[in-house]
């Protein structure tokens, strides 16, 4: 089979960047008490993995760069910002040291050699584990909070420490500054000295346990997005969770675990999942020991890395797995007992489409308004290709919540992309299918620079009504292809703020399949996820760098340097291409400044709008501040100042949603001190089920916006010809087949192929 034959095509889109945008810091099986094991060394799999990936990259990827000398320095210089970006683990004798390799990581991955690279990983092992134990030693003495000192604590753009000396210090800063916030917090010095220490003992665990995997995954991420923002190497455990995300859905017990201190906690129960109908297991149950089959030992799994542990209780359906479960409520001495499941399927419901509807008054009106909550373009794309109709989809789920808010007399639709970071180029294809009678929605040219016009090609809409797609800073890639088809047919309109910029495509490589021989044993290399071609609007543009703009738009929640597209320095350039022939089947112009003018009326009155702007610019105001005072009193009374500001806003947000969501805010602004994992679960969960209940200006004032829209369509015959879709010669329950009865000039002559 060939090369381009195999490729899954895909816009993965940014919901991956936690998988491998950041140093992977996780847990592998305790080694309690021990010192730093040996050095890491890599595999000659994950050398060779490293020169297929460069094979593939340097010939296949679109805007491919050659693996020089010159990429060499950009991977030293991503591999050392991934690894201490912050600038307090490494000194300036440190780069000193490593700097011969600058210009010699091409040929440790030409070469099959990865000795530099690993040498770099261990000596941040070592660093990170000599400074937790001197921040651990600190504790023990006492602290001046009468100083005039500061503690910066973003460094993200400070000089490496000379030495260990002025690491030290810097050191020294940041333990009296988390000594200074759980103070503040009002915890005595006693109760302070021990969290602490458990702590930093609990990071140098973590450290300890890192593996060559974890060293490589680093690496080859420097290396990937040195060539590019959206390309990435996925190791063994990334391929497999990205699999799941995309598919939602796996073979396991069905329980979201997370680690608390030593243990791990069922966080969540998966309705319908083993676990959840044992009901044996219960949130907060910690797991720990794993037994495979009837007969199997049982693994003690305590102090062990998450993804660990979830491998042993991820299996084949209908296999058994044995937990031993230390209760919720019990002590860490109390009374055990096991849990015999079987796995089967379970679903992932978590990043699944989802509706509901917001009923609008106004004017002695009352109209309903549907809400699609669409958080990813999912496809189990395996289910797919085996001829699997029921695979999972976010169309197929997208078009049975639209009949069913139909169904319940919606006059409206708002698809909320909000933080969408894309998904499937096939699903985006498709969902846009449900809005439109048929024809193409985007434009994808390859390395070749051939351009391919895709589209859909089946007559008639799910959903023919008025339409709004809610977008945001982070709605990226599939979500932006979706929104600018919509808007350049003027379907919908476009609320919120300008999308992210992501206008390029990627691939999936199975590196399994390039390293297969006769008759060897083989291993799991991972997966790279490569950019091969960039996606264009069918009116010629680019969401590249530019996004998609509003209609309607919102104020911005983050400054455009800290997100987006033009925050990577090796991001493709803004281009264009000729447009494709598609007829508009709506002109949205005719109504946008009547809907601007009373959107401005409105949040200019409304309490709801100008609490969030306030906190808005309260928020930009803290973000700009890098240091902060290590002297007891002026960080106090910096505490009663903001605890104020704080106080006002839950007064105003009492009066808006009531104390349960004031409460909420309360408990989720004031810093106490800690950090995930040292915080109970059932707090974490009651601040979640609150936070739930807050309120979303954005998305109620998107409603009033589709209210008031739908009022002018009914109150303006001559508008509604110009504003809905096919001169309003949509049937009443959208799902039309009939084209446009005004005769649409077409932009372009090209002719549509898909």
């Amino acid at each position: 089979m060939s090369f381009r034959s195999r490729l899954v095509f895909l816009s993965l889109g940014l919901f991956l960047a936690a998988a491998v945008g950041a140093v992977p810091v996780v847990l592998k099986p305790a080694q309690q008490g021990k010192v730093a094991s040996s050095p890491l060394k890599p595999t000659a799999d994950e050398a060779q993995t490293a020169q297929l990936s460069a094979r593939f990259l340097t010939r296949f990827q679109y805007d491919a760069k050659p693996l020089d000398d010159a990429m060499s320095r950009k991977i030293y210089k991503a591999y050392f910002k991934l690894l201490d970006g912050e600038k307090i683990f490494f000194t300036q004798q440190d780069v000193v040291k490593f700097a011969e390799y600058k210009s010699k990581l091409d040929n440790a991955i030409w070469n099959q050699d990865l000795s530099a690279p690993f040498a770099i990983f261990n000596q941040y092992v070592l660093s990170a584990i000599k400074h937790m134990r001197y921040a651990r030693g600190l504790l023990k003495k006492k602290f001046n909070f009468h100083t005039h000192a500061t503690y910066t604590y973003d460094r993200r753009h400070a000089n490496w420490p000379k030495d260990d000396v002025a690491l030290n210090k810097l050191w020294r800063k940041r333990t009296m500054n988390d000594w200074l916030r759980l103070k503040l917090a009002g915890k005595k010095d006693g109760a302070i000295r021990k969290i602490l220490d458990k702590r930093y003992l609990s990071y140098m665990d973590r450290i300890r346990q890192l593996d060559s995997q974890d060293a490589f995954q680093v690496f080859m991420t420097a290396y990937t997005q040195s060539t590019d923002p959206h390309t990435a190497y996925l190791g063994p455990r990334a391929a497999k969770n990205f699999e799941i995300a995309m598919k939602l859905s796996l073979d396991g017990i069905g329980a979201v675990l997370q680690a608390s201190n030593d243990y791990a906690q069922i966080r969540v129960l998966v309705p319908g999942g083993p676990a959840a109908k044992s009901g044996k297991l219960h949130v907060g149950d910690r797991i720990i020991g794993i037994g495979q089959g009837k007969k199997g030992a049982i693994v003690d799994v305590v102090g062990w890395r998450l993804d660990d542990i979830v491998k042993l209780l991820r299996g084949k359906k209908k296999t058994i797995v044995r937990l031993e479960i230390l209760p919720s409520m019990t002590g860490l001495d109390g009374k055990r007992h096991s849990v015999t499941l079987v796995r089967n399927k379970v679903t992932v419901s978590g990043q699944a489409a989802k509706k509901k509807i917001i009923t609008v008054s106004d004017g002695g009106h009352t109209r309903k308004i549907g809400v699609i909550d669409l958080p990813t373009f999912y496809s189990d794309f395996g289910a797919h290709s085996k001829g699997d109709k029921n695979f999972k989809s976010a169309t197929r789920d997208v078009a049975k919540l639209l009949r069913v808010l139909k169904k319940q007399g919606v006059q409206g639709i708002i698809v909320d992309l909000r933080s969408n970071g894309g998904g499937s180029l096939y699903e985006a294809r498709k969902l846009t299918g449900l809005f439109i009678n048929k024809g193409p929605v985007v434009q994808v040219r390859d390395t070749r620079g051939k351009v391919d016009v895709q589209g859909d090609n089946h007559p008639g809409m799910v959903w023919g009504g008025p339409l709004v797609v809610l977008v945001n800073h982070e709605t990226a890639s599939a979500s932006e292809i979706f929104a600018a088809a919509i808007q350049d047919y003027g379907r919908g309109l476009i609320v919120g703020t300008p999308t992210f910029g992501k206008g390029t495509v990627q691939n999936l490589i199975d590196l399994d399949h390039f390293t297969k021989r006769e008759g060897a044993h083989h291993s799991q290399f991972g997966e790279l996820k490569m950019t091969i071609a960039e996606f264009f609007r069918i009116n010629g543009g680019s969401t590249q760098l530019k996004g998609v703009n509003p209609d309607i738009a919102y104020p911005k929640s983050v400054e455009e340097k800290m997100i987006g597209e033009s925050t990577y320095d090796n991001a493709l350039p803004w281009t264009h291409i000729a447009p494709t022939r598609y007829q508009p089947v709506a002109d949205m112009q005719a109504w946008l400044p009547k809907l601007r003018r009373m959107h401005a009326r409105r949040v200019a009155k409304s309490p709801a709008w100008k609490l969030m702007l306030d906190e808005l610019a309260h928020y930009r105001k803290m973000r700009k501040r890098t240091k902060v005072s290590l002297n007891l009193a002026r960080r106090r009374a910096q505490r009663k100042r903001l605890n104020a500001v704080q106080a006002r806003f839950r007064k105003r947000q009492k009066a808006i949603a009531g104390n349960d969501v004031a409460l909420a805010a309360e408990q989720s602004v004031l810093d106490d001190g800690l950090v995930p994992g040292e915080r109970s679960l059932s707090q974490q969960l009651k601040q979640e089920k609150a936070n739930k209940k807050a309120p979303d200006p954005e998305l109620h004032e998107t409603a009033h916006i589709l209210f008031d829209a739908i009022g002018l369509i009914k109150s303006n015959p001559e508008l509604a010809v110009k504003v809905e879709p096919y001169g309003g010669k949509f049937s009443g329950d959208g799902a039309t087949s009939v084209v446009a009865s005004r005769k649409v000039k077409p932009v372009a002559s090209r002719p549509f192929r898909d």
